[in-house]
């Protein structure tokens, strides 16, 4: 070989050495660390930002005795409550029928995971966040880390499986929700008496048990312990490593002093899984001392905020007005409420997370598949401006008072006088949460100097000519008489260049 040649090999496989050495040195720079430092250098994927609106579903052994709500398994054992008498008077005392006993009968026979997504598929949903674990301890997929589980237990189906598979399969995202942190006190209450609970057979799954009432704020929580810490983290990376989800959501009782190192630990590994699948993952928290901001993705339950917010986060709510898991007597909200609070979200840069309640043999309410049906028809005409959308600089205007804080639904609906924005490149939406009996005025689109003169308007789903009138005081859309969907109306506006 000619000196030529060699020194043009050598000199080839010393650049590809620096090439592999610079690149792995870069990989090893994007590693999240478990500092808080480390992790503010999180960005919101765009997937979560397009996406808008996810279901979520809580289905657990707590829908076979369909009382009260999913916390039927903590306040059976709770003396004086409504589910601890309807449990003596339905199934005898708690020592010799505790939670435990339901299992056998969480059969889930009609279980159809394909038709579930099809379902959520048709109701506009881009992400699904089944519950993985919730409260009482029982886990909805197949784990080395308990027997308690649906796969040895009850169905005798790894469901968290079958739903990943169902939901990649058509296309939408999965993600999962753990809300094992609060076992650490949920069955308390067993130990105030004799039941179940306290029984050294039942150690595996009833304990720690602890006695403590999360809602009193004089009752001081006992500190979790190591062991209990553990096996938390372990549960969580379990999850992460078996099933690979894009989005891990949390309940609240994560934000515990000493639970810090845990989560941070937990969201590096998370995050770093996510670099290694090359796919971008979001952690849901609730209160801003779990994950300081930029850390991860707040959520609201069953509440919203009040204006934009500069980060992205999301609402949770659930069509069922009593129970997050089915009820016997639940009542549900309807497509109008769900769609107009949806679009008034999204205008201040959240998105929607709905819940469903499956029955225990795997069906679905038909209240909640209408409501979901309806909000999808509504989305398939209207899409355009919800999803891959950014906030304007206005989330909207009108005279309905919008709800705000965690906990508070919308009480008074909104109207067609109340009009959210949302923007995609140049086009504006003005979003009008009723369907117009009378003109539409919209103050903040009068001809300023910061809006600029309006050049077109268009009604989305219908190819009519709109007519319009821009003056200093306002903009002002004139009635039609037939407009192309119900509950919320979608104007497209395009300003002169």
């Amino acid at each position: 070989m000619n000196k030529i040649k060699l020194f043009k090999r050598s000199g080839f496989a010393i650049f590809s050495m620096l090439f592999l050495l610079i690149s792995n040195e870069l990989k090893a720079q994007e590693k999240y660390q478990a500092t808080w430092e480390s992790l503010s250098q999180y960005k919101t994927p765009d997937w979560f930002r397009d996406a808008k609106f996810g279901i979520f579903i809580h289905w657990g052994v707590y829908a076979v005795p369909a009382y009260g709500s999913e916390w039927y398994p903590r306040n059976m054992y709770q003396p004086g409550t409504n589910e601890y008498k309807h449990h003596i008077a339905t199934y005898g005392n708690q020592a010799t029928f505790g939670y435990k006993d339901f299992i056998p009968m969480f059969k889930a026979e009609k279980f159809d995971p394909d038709a579930w997504i099809t379902l959520f598929k048709k109701a506009g949903a881009k992400y699904v966040v089944p519950v993985a674990e919730h409260h009482d301890g029982f886990a909805m997929y197949k784990t080395s880390l308990t027997k308690w589980n649906a796969f040895e237990m009850g169905p005798k189906r790894d469901v968290l499986g079958e739903l990943a598979t169902a939901i990649r399969k058509q296309g939408l995202i999965f993600g999962l929700s753990s809300h094992r942190i609060e076992h650490w006190w949920f069955y308390g209450g067993g130990r105030k008496f004799t039941s179940d609970v306290i029984d050294p057979k039942n150690a595996d799954f009833y304990p720690p048990a602890n006695v403590y009432d999360p809602f009193n704020p004089k009752d001081k929580a006992p500190t979790m312990t190591p062991e209990f810490m553990n096996d938390w983290l372990l549960r969580c990376t379990e999850l992460v490593d078996k099933y690979k989800p894009q989005l891990f959501w949390f309940d609240w009782w994560i934000e515990q002093p000493e639970l810090e190192p845990y989560r941070k630990s937990f969201a590096s590994y998370y995050y770093n899984q996510g670099l290694e699948w090359n796919k971008e993952v979001v952690i849901n928290y609730k209160n801003s001392i779990s994950y300081p901001e930029k850390t991860a993705v707040l959520d609201l339950e069953r509440g919203k905020l009040d204006g934009v917010r500069a980060l992205p986060w999301q609402t949770d709510d659930a069509i069922g007005n009593i129970s997050w898991g089915y009820t016997k007597d639940n009542t549900f909200k309807n497509a109008q409420y769900i769609v107009t609070n949806l679009i008034d979200i999204v205008s201040k840069n959240g998105n929607l997370l709905l819940n469903v309640g499956p029955r225990a043999d795997g069906t679905i309410t038909d209240q909640e598949t209408e409501a979901l049906l309806g909000t999808g028809k509504w989305l398939d005409v209207n899409g355009g401006a919800i999803y891959g959308t950014r906030p304007w600089k206005l989330y909207g205007e009108g005279p309905t008072k919008s709800a705000s804080g965690q906990f508070a639904d919308q009480k008074v609906p909104f109207n067609a006088h109340d009009i959210r924005f949302t923007t995609k490149g140049d086009i504006l939406y003005a979003i009008a949460l009723g369907i117009p009996t009378e003109d539409i005025s919209i103050r903040a689109l009068g001809i300023t100097a910061a809006n600029g003169k309006i050049a077109s308007i268009a009604l989305m789903g219908e190819t009519a000519k709109v007519s319009w009138v821009q003056k200093p005081a306002a903009l002002v859309i004139h009635q039609v008489k037939k407009y192309p969907s119900e509950h919320a109306v979608v104007y497209q506006i395009n300003f002169s260049k």
